[in-house]
């Protein structure tokens, strides 16, 4: 009985440290606006809404029930980051990879169907006007990673994270990486960035545990879905 309470607390104290940080680590949600609940929107074919992978697609693929969390259709201000120059890897859904060049821009979250945030999946999908900005997104992202091995992000509230990154050598339109939280009981959030065609396409995925493999099968399911 005492060990289960311990193991209750313990998973309570990293519960509240994880949940908040989830913007720390480039998800950016939390501080996001939520879409209005009430029906379901006319999704138009060829938009972002229509490329994404619904909360049904993205469970099967993670093998866990998830359901939708906050989207927004425009990306988050920079955070703000130690070194300065970490901030695409602290923030790389963010203005400092996307910038403002953009025509189309959809982040959505599903997350564990508790609403813990123990468990969260992200997709971000950015429309560039041509291939070439796509292109050069996706070279802002890949030099970001190689230049911030660790860093110490400041959310909204003044509330610090410490973050370690560790990024695979990049093909010419794929990066995956790692940023692991320190001292939150091997919790990580694991992500690959892609371009196709005029888009650059992201999917994290955060979890106690390695989430590499479903992020992979994520992020290619999304990307054969993304025609712009």
């Amino acid at each position: 009985m005492r060990r289960r309470v311990r193991a209750l607390r313990h998973w309570r104290l990293l519960l509240a440290a994880v949940v908040p940080c989830l913007v720390l680590a480039g998800i950016g949600w939390w501080v996001w606006p939520q879409q209005p609940t009430g029906l379901p929107p006319h999704i138009a074919e060829g938009t972002v809404q229509a490329d994404l992978l619904g909360p049904d697609s993205v469970s099967r693929l993670a093998g866990t029930t998830l359901v939708p969390g906050p989207q927004s259709n425009r990306p988050h201000a920079p955070l703000t980051v130690a070194p300065s120059e970490c901030a695409v890897a602290a923030g790389p859904t963010t203005q400092s990879v996307y910038g403002q060049a953009w025509k189309a821009f959809l982040s959505a979250t599903y997350q564990d169907a508790g609403g813990s945030g123990a468990y969260t999946v992200n997709q971000v999908i950015g429309v560039f006007p041509d291939g070439e900005k796509a292109a050069a997104a996706f070279r802002t992202l890949t030099d970001g990673l190689t230049k911030c091995p660790s860093s110490t992000v400041t959310d909204q509230a003044g509330r610090t994270a410490k973050w370690a990154y560790t990024a695979r050598a990049p093909f010419t339109v794929v990066v995956a990486w790692k940023a692991a939280q320190d001292s939150a009981a091997n919790w990580a959030c694991y992500h690959q960035a892609r371009v196709t065609g005029t888009s650059l396409v992201q999917v994290a995925v955060c979890q106690a545990g390695d989430g590499a493999p479903t992020t992979s099968r994520i992020a290619d399911e999304l990307a054969g879905k993304v025609t712009g």
